[in-house]
């Protein structure tokens, strides 16, 4: 029976941490997209979150040693953007806040989905919108979202070019396949791949993953939590072994879930997010939860199983 029982006093430190490129983060970061709302993420008629409660969780994530924030201007409900969030609580960033972007996706003012910026000026305008939004004259990290499995030499060209402008430090790619990361580290040095992943959801990435890793590329899931349920979050009842590993140390399914993503490789981070400070600290925890041999053989026959019918 394992004796390490975690608690929500430990911080960000504890999982470890990975240099993206020059920036060195710790390996348990915080996604911004449920922020600006509660319910269901991304929706256009989202109930807005409380704006205290909103930066609460934020600057005491930041006190919890979280250092690689995870957002995007697209992400916003009406009256909250998640970009205007971080920069209202966290602004002045401290020195070594990384603060991940991401372009491509569009939504109009009403929070309905349009077309994504396939041309180099749409992305150049998302670019400088998440400028404008986090107050900052460059951004640390952009990654490139990409639909479907076309060439993305053209839309990462185009980044490359704000990059050597001085505008982006450092590039990633989002929802891309191998051949599409080999096509854009022919353009410019990558740092990141954003990917669906998490035990059970798509196990047909495992080989990219390590692939990753060999590569010296973190690998930074998203949906780790959530799986199946995607934007529309946790909630769904658990798996029977899953809930046993969980309770032998003294853990959460959701902290079992995310120590389960970090044990993947070193090079692996999450980026887990809530509007709850509770759930926060106890993300942040996760990082502390060192899975055995036997949690890890028994989650790996759960990630692998098929879907249930």
């Amino acid at each position: 029976m394992p004796s390490d029982k975690i608690t929500t006093d430990v911080t960000a430190a504890a999982s470890g941490t990975w240099k993206l490129a020059d920036l060195e983060v710790n390996r348990i970061g915080f996604g911004a997209m449920r922020l600006p709302q509660t319910g269901p993420a991304l929706v256009h008629d989202a109930v807005p979150r409380d704006r205290d409660q909103a930066a609460a969780v934020l600057r005491r994530a930041v006190e919890l040693g979280v250092n690689h924030i995870d957002t995007a201007s697209y992400y916003f409900s009406p009256l909250r953007s998640a970009n205007e969030l971080i920069r209202t609580a966290l602004g002045p960033y401290p020195d070594d806040l990384v603060i991940a972007t991401k372009v491509g996706p569009t939504r109009d003012p009403s929070g309905r989905w349009a077309e994504h910026a396939r041309t180099a000026e749409a992305l150049r305008g998302q670019v400088e919108e998440n400028l404008r939004q986090l107050g900052r004259d460059h951004l640390d990290l952009v990654n490139l979202r990409v639909l479907g499995t076309e060439s993305l030499a053209d839309r990462f060209g185009a980044l490359a070019e704000l990059r050597d402008a001085g505008l982006v430090r450092h590039l990633g790619v989002s929802n891309v396949t191998p051949e599409q990361l080999a096509e854009a580290r022919t353009i410019a040095p990558v740092v990141c791949v954003q990917n669906p992943y998490g035990i059970g959801l798509r196990p047909d990435q495992d080989a990219f993953v390590r692939s990753c890793g060999e590569q010296g590329i973190a690998y930074v899931p998203f949906f780790s939590i959530a799986a199946a349920a995607r934007e529309a979050g946790a909630g769904a009842a658990e798996d029977a072994q899953l809930s046993a590993v969980a309770r032998a140390h003294g853990a959460s399914p959701a902290q079992v879930r995310l120590a389960w993503t970090l044990s993947r490789g070193p090079h692996v981070l999450a980026i887990p997010g809530t509007g709850d400070p509770e759930h926060l600290a106890a993300n942040v925890a996760a990082g502390a939860l060192r899975l055995t041999e036997e949690d890890l053989a028994t989650l790996e026959r759960l990630h692998q199983a098929p879907p249930a019918a």
